[in-house]
């Protein structure tokens, strides 16, 4: 029989719990938070993991969470239901997949998709990045989530399509043709469980493509990768293996005084520390940016409001029609496919409301119609293709 003394022990050890995660804290009401996660085969713990994360992810306070590793969708849905500020995404069918979790009240949700889905990238994405477009308080921000492929000898093999490392190095270049191709002049954040360290030589470095353009790409993390293990996001090996990367979009902002990257080591506010952490939560600490934006931060005035980009009907068959603004400026059409591949472009739509799209011969799939005006992309529609 349990005594009333181990009873009033157990209570008070919960009490103590819940007061040390409740000093947790990142988010403000002044900045953009984002964070990356990978949360170890969730729920690693079945409820007890569970009832952890939600109160860490309520501690936290940030406005989106990009989450890895999620293999039980009936649990996630549960805590995300507990959560009191937050929705989830969760519609990967990728062995443990990729998730988001975010504040409806600061975060509107222009669209979420998978990209390089097909066989042909399998290799380079065991599962696939999950993009996010987004308006933070009237300010475009595109997010991709990743969980490229783990392991390796730290040794780049470029000949060898399956060595570890030349899986992960064609990823990065996918990711970077996606971005440089869809969003050339977007806000962008890249970020996940990328399984590599961003500070190996550079004959080894899986991320070299985006390292050798450092005017357009930045990896937040870089000062953490490349100081003390004790930052670092996955003390088990130790290693720094989740990263955060903007586009130059983003720069001035990250060099605000109040934007801030971290690991979040929420052990520390454990009773047991790491071991507590570790067999109740995850084997990697979170990695969180935090981000003081200028509510002015579109590059063009163009009139969000009254700009309109549309297809009619969608989903469709052999045909749609595209309609947007009348404009005495220059404008036209380029239509990509879910890879990231430009497969129609279409000019001189000075004065025109609408243009038809013929999809004869094109398969079936998802595309995305990018509305460019004076070489500028001033916004992007999803295009359902279903014969």
């Amino acid at each position: 029989m349990i005594s009333k003394f181990t009873i009033l022990f157990l209570l008070m050890s919960s009490f103590f719990l819940d007061a040390q995660i409740q000093e947790l804290s990142f988010g403000t009401e002044d900045t953009f938070e984002i964070m990356t996660w990978n949360i170890e085969h969730f729920p690693k713990n079945g409820q007890t993991t569970v009832n952890y994360v939600s109160e860490i992810i309520e501690a936290l306070d940030v406005d989106l969470i990009a989450i890895q590793e999620v293999e039980n969708i009936n649990y996630f849905e549960q805590m995300v239901g507990s959560l009191s500020s937050y929705n989830g995404y969760l519609e990967s069918s990728w062995f443990a997949g990729l998730a988001y979790i975010y504040n409806p009240e600061v975060i509107e949700i222009n669209d979420i998709y998978e990209i390089y889905t097909s066989s042909q990238y399998w290799s380079s994405f065991p599962r696939a990045p999950m993009v996010m477009d987004l308006n933070y308080l009237n300010n475009r921000i595109i997010v991709i989530n990743n969980h490229l492929k783990c392991c390796g000898d730290g040794n780049l093999d470029i000949t060898n399509s399956n060595d570890e490392e030349t899986r992960r190095y064609q990823a990065n270049l996918l990711l970077k043709e996606f971005i440089d191709s869809n969003f050339p002049n977007e806000n962008v954040v890249m970020l996940g469980d990328l399984n590599d360290d961003i500070t190996d030589a550079t004959q080894n470095n899986v991320f070299q493509m985006f390292l050798n353009e450092s005017n357009n790409y930045l990896f937040t993390d870089i000062d953490i990768a490349s100081g003390s293990s004790s930052n670092w996001s996955y003390p088990s090996w130790p290693s720094h293996l989740d990263h955060i990367m903007i586009t130059n979009e983003l720069f001035d902002e990250f060099e605000h005084n109040d934007s801030e990257i971290a690991t979040i080591k929420i052990d520390e506010y454990l009773t047991n520390g790491w071991s507590e952490y570790d067999e109740n939560i995850s084997d990697h600490r979170p990695v969180g940016l935090k981000l003081k934006i200028d509510l002015n931060l579109d590059l063009i005035d163009i009139s969000n409001s009254k700009l309109k980009f549309y297809n009619t009907p969608n989903p469709f068959q052999s045909e749609t029609i595209l309609n947007f603004n009348s404009f005495t400026e220059t404008q036209e059409i380029e239509i990509f496919n879910i890879n990231g591949q430009k497969v129609s472009s279409i000019k001189n739509l000075m004065g025109k409301t609408s243009i038809k799209w013929n999809t004869k011969g094109f398969p079936n799939g998802i595309y995305i119609a990018k509305l460019i005006r004076n070489n500028y992309q001033v916004s992007t529609t999803k295009l359902v293709l279903m014969n």
